[in-house]
């Protein structure tokens, strides 16, 4: 809340209201159905990553629990929560009609676990979070790059060479990874340490995001996820008539993303608005017209995920049930 005080403090609202914003609503339908769009594609993402470690769900539950663990991590500071929900939930095994009544998921999470005798389905479910995590990561850096150098002459000399060299290290460190994969001594040594771990078929999760020719559709999804991200936000500006280069947005949300990694707002709020309308004041965007569109924004993604809270709920009284 204090970030989201500073970030409005300074705009005059009076000022702000005599221009006569008409807000269309239209722009924020198509930025909700864009953002399930956007969601969907990194639900297929960790959906593909999770099976490719044997943990194999319907494509229903994979997009119930990637929904429910994002409106978790609409109340958290961080996205752990809600990443730890999709780590413990997608690892459970299918359920049939022969299965017993699964464990309920307080006492699962506080149990003691021996890597040498428990199954590995939950150490195997946190890497194909963290894999997913790990390329959203790399998209996101990816876009941000792309726009410095498309824009980043309107914040500085520093900042082009800046968004080549992110670009370059970006790149150069997917090809490293993949090249790893590919030559048996250093896949051997891998394979070796996942075996310790209590992770053999942790390699096909690893050569699924990292793996030739695997590599370029992750690559290309990661940044198109975040490139329908920054749409959404562009349609919620244009909501209130604003304007602005794309290139801006991709520097802008990217940017946005990375202070979100550390746990000092809740979902964004707040810092949100506030990197935003900074970033967006070098384009001529009013701070005003900025922090509303951050706001619709924020509403937007919580509209996006709010469904899920059925399933949540049902889960839940499930659990209790048994």
């Amino acid at each position: 809340m204090l970030l989201l005080w500073l970030a409005i403090r300074n705009i005059d609202w009076k000022t702000l209201t005599q221009t006569h914003i008409a807000m269309q609503p239209v722009w924020l339908i198509l930025a909700w159905f864009v953002m399930t769009c956007a969601n969907l594609l990194a639900t297929v993402r960790w959906a593909y990553l999770m099976r490719s470690v044997g943990l194999h769900q319907s494509w229903w539950t994979f997009i119930t629990l990637y929904f429910t663990g994002g409106l978790i991590n609409q109340g958290l500071p961080s996205t752990i929560g809600g990443d730890s929900y999709r780590v413990v939930e997608g690892s459970r095994a299918p359920r049939t009609t022969s299965s017993p009544p699964l464990t309920p998921l307080s006492e699962e999470l506080h149990q003691p676990i021996d890597l040498h005798q428990a199954p590995p389905r939950l150490r195997l479910g946190f890497l194909a979070v963290t894999l997913d995590r790990g390329l959203g990561l790399i998209g996101n850096n990816i876009l941000g790059a792309l726009g410095l150098v498309a824009g980043g002459a309107m914040i500085g000399d520093w900042a082009q060479p800046l968004g080549a060299w992110t670009l370059a290290a970006m790149l150069c460190g997917s090809v490293f990874a993949c090249i790893l994969l590919a030559f048996k001594g250093p896949s051997a040594l891998i394979q070796k340490i996942m075996s310790r771990l209590g992770m053999p078929h942790a390699m096909a999760g690893l050569r699924m995001a990292f793996g030739w020719p695997a590599l370029i559709p992750q690559m290309v999804l990661s940044v198109t996820t975040h490139t329908l991200a920054t749409v959404a936000f562009l349609m919620c500006l244009r909501a209130f008539g604003a304007t602005v280069p794309f290139e801006a947005l991709m520097i802008g949300l990217p940017a946005l993303g990375l202070l979100m990694m550390l746990p000092i707002s809740i979902s964004g709020w707040g810092l949100r608005e506030a990197t935003l309308s900074a970033v967006l004041t070098l384009w001529g965007v009013d701070a005003g017209v900025t922090v509303l569109a951050s706001v619709c924004f924020g509403l937007v993604s919580v509209v996006t995920y709010l469904p899920s809270a059925v399933s949540l709920l049902k889960r839940r009284n499930n659990a209790a049930a048994h």
